[in-house]
């Protein structure tokens, strides 16, 4: 027990020096109340044409399937809030893709942690995840103490809201284990009535009637036109759920020089995001989430939403 403590302390103390905001670490169990859960989300085909989620559910629920031995799951949590916003609000994108992709920044620090780990204790083995691989983050976080699963779907720490990426480790090493904390939404709807395509059900989201869903993962040529006049200028992701919620009152700057904005970001108005080029494009979402709805799933949800102010 002394020695998992000592590891413990070796793990936490070293993420938060690397810059996770938040570090808690669960058994590596199956993860049993999941399983209803995730069946109906996918019977429901709540996950719209997100097919690559119905691969590996064995996996998403068992962690000793994706690591042989598996002992423990670190999570962790990276702020992204930032400190300035966009004033210009005709076209809108999501917080978290201001900066560079959060993959390529937390992938560095999880190695960085996973080295310190092996350095230090010993031969460990394990793998490392950040919305990547078939790992249910959300419901390890929960697990972890990293905060409660909000009815927005999104996990809520009560001192730092929800603006952060998750990200964990899977390790054949016995750790001290976190629990979970309390769920305080209460009776607050804030984000299930602010909704502007009612995707959302408490602690249930249809992600095929999501704004981010239809902006980013959604590849078809046009989007559907049920969605128009009710997407609020939102051109790359969604907010509405977060921005609304009370406990993002207590999130503060992040202070990660990786995540700042491209200076010339909010710069662009309405009419220089109409007519975006591909050149001006690349420049300013290089290494950027943006990235993954390409130029052209870009422009055509500006078209969209152009189309409606007309």
């Amino acid at each position: 027990m002394l020695l998992q403590s000592l590891h413990t302390k070796l793990i936490k103390d070293k993420a938060y020096e690397l810059g996770f905001m938040f570090c808690g670490i669960s058994k590596a169990t199956f993860l049993e109340e999941e399983v209803k859960n995730f069946e109906e989300y996918l019977k429901e085909n709540r996950h719209g044409k997100m097919q690559y989620l119905e691969n590996y559910f064995d996996k998403r629920m068992d962690p000793t399937l994706l690591v042989d031995g598996a002992k423990s799951v670190v999570s962790l949590a990276v702020n992204y809030y930032p400190e300035k916003q966009q004033t210009d609000t005709s076209y809108k994108l999501s917080k978290y893709a201001y900066g560079v992709d959060y993959h390529y920044v937390v992938k560095d620090k999880l190695k960085e942690l996973f080295q310190f780990i092996q350095d230090e204790i010993g031969e460990v083995d394990g793998r490392m995840f950040t919305d990547s691989a078939p790992v249910l983050e959300k419901a390890w976080a929960a697990k972890s103490g990293l905060g409660w699963r909000g009815k927005n779907n999104l996990t809520i720490h009560p001192k730092a809201g929800s603006f952060f990426f998750l990200a964990e480790l899977i390790l054949d090493l016995e750790l001290e284990y976190d629990g979970p904390i309390k769920d305080y939404c209460g009776t607050c709807t804030k984000c299930i009535d602010a909704c502007p395509t009612e995707a959302l059900q408490p602690y249930k989201i249809d992600a095929s009637k999501c704004i981010s869903y239809l902006t980013i993962e959604l590849k078809d040529e046009l989007l559907p036109s049920e969605f128009q006049n009710k997407m609020e200028n939102w051109m790359f992701g969604c907010d509405i759920c977060q921005d609304v919620c009370p406990w993002n009152k207590f999130s503060k700057p992040h202070n990660e020089p990786a995540f700042y904005p491209h200076e010339k970001l909010f710069e662009l108005n309405a009419r220089d995001w109409e007519e975006l080029t591909e050149e001006v494009y690349q420049e300013i979402f290089r290494k950027n989430p943006v990235k993954r709805a390409k130029y052209s799933g870009l422009m055509r949800n500006i078209a969209f939403l152009k189309d409606a102010k007309k």
